[in-house]
């Protein structure tokens, strides 16, 4: 975690320090702002002095503004925008039964049940080289082994292949790969397993991947649908930003009303930031051992080719040797 340097000194505006002064009256809150790093001590004063918004894409925060049990209908909203089809979300269900251990840079992750009996995985990555196609198909064929798991221990001998429903993988770039970059404005990707040949077969998996950072390049002026509503509470920061998407979506001013509530209660905010940054800490001290995983991998290689490369050299010094002493015998001779 970081940790503050004594030569390092913070600068803080009157209001921000009435607001530190307020903590300082609740040792357990103030010791937590301090546990923060400077970068969230700061996010944290400026949402209190009303200059930001929560940080929405962050799994606490999220979970706060889109839990199904807290908020019926807002995560069916914004699934239903991403996926282009009405779902609505009936249950949030524990990850412990996930096969694979979530080790990418994870901020947010939550797994829902749709009406239908279909599964969502729901997530936001704030670095992509690391989350590639390969780790996304073995986090859908996670979701859909568990369906079917699910499926047939309810149904038992009556089980048919026909009772699983679809799983959907949705992947949210805070910062995307160049890939997502190539096409001017297309922030939003879905995919699904089709034939060249225009064969129709219905499969189970699907996926919808959002570029945030190509999202946040489009003028708010061009946001005229409500997928770009939802998405604009989590790519919003500024208060002058929530404004704009206030004006031209009346109805998140409810939901902007719910985030200012808590500049009265430090004590909740403070928890929502300590264990988002908890969460960040842990995934990037693993996203850490994975580069150096990554690195040591490379370093076998080399060292694997250089290896052969020397064997290579000495098999062909044999060979010259071995050449060299029959030119020597016959001449001899």
């Amino acid at each position: 975690m970081y940790k503050m340097k004594k030569e390092e000194k913070l600068s803080y505006t009157t209001q921000e320090y009435a607001v530190i002064g307020e903590l300082r009256k609740q040792p357990a809150c103030y010791q937590q702002f301090q546990m923060l790093d400077h970068e969230w001590q700061k996010r944290f004063l400026d949402f209190s002095v009303g200059k930001k918004t929560l940080p929405l894409t962050y799994d606490p925060f999220f979970k706060w503004m889109f839990h199904p049990d807290i908020h019926p209908g807002r995560l069916s909203g914004l699934l239903s925008s991403l996926l282009g089809d009405v779902v609505k979300v009936v249950g949030v269900l524990p990850a412990s039964e996930n096969v694979f251990v979530k080790e990418a840079l994870l901020v947010m992750d939550i797994l829902v049940e749709l009406w239908d009996g279909s599964l969502a995985n729901v997530e936001i990555q704030k670095i992509p080289f690391f989350f590639p196609a390969e780790r996304m198909s073995c986090y859908s064929a996670d979701l859909l082994l568990r369906q079917y798991s699910r499926v047939k221990g309810k149904r038992g001998k009556c089980f048919r292949y026909s009772d699983i429903k679809k799983v959907y993988t949705i992947v949210i770039f805070e910062k995307s790969s160049r890939t997502f970059h190539e096409k001017e404005k297309i922030y939003i990707h879905r995919g699904r397993t089709e034939f060249d040949t225009g064969l129709k077969l219905e499969f189970l998996q699907e996926y919808c991947l959002v570029a945030l950072d190509v999202f946040r390049e489009i003028p708010y002026a061009e946001h005229t649908k409500e997928r770009e509503a939802w998405l604009g509470l989590l790519a919003t920061e500024t208060i002058e930003e929530a404004l704009l998407l206030a004006e031209r979506f009346p109805w998140t001013i409810d939901i902007y009303k719910e985030m200012a509530d808590y500049m009265k209660r430090p004590k909740e905010v403070l928890n929502m930031f300590s264990e988002a940054l908890r969460i960040l800490d842990r995934n990037t001290t693993q996203y850490m051992i994975e580069v150096q995983q990554e690195q040591i991998e490379e370093q076998k290689q080399q060292i694997e080719e250089q290896k052969q490369q020397i064997e290579m050299l000495l098999a062909e010094k044999q060979e010259l040797e071995r050449l060299y002493k029959c030119l020597a015998k016959k001449e001899e001779s």
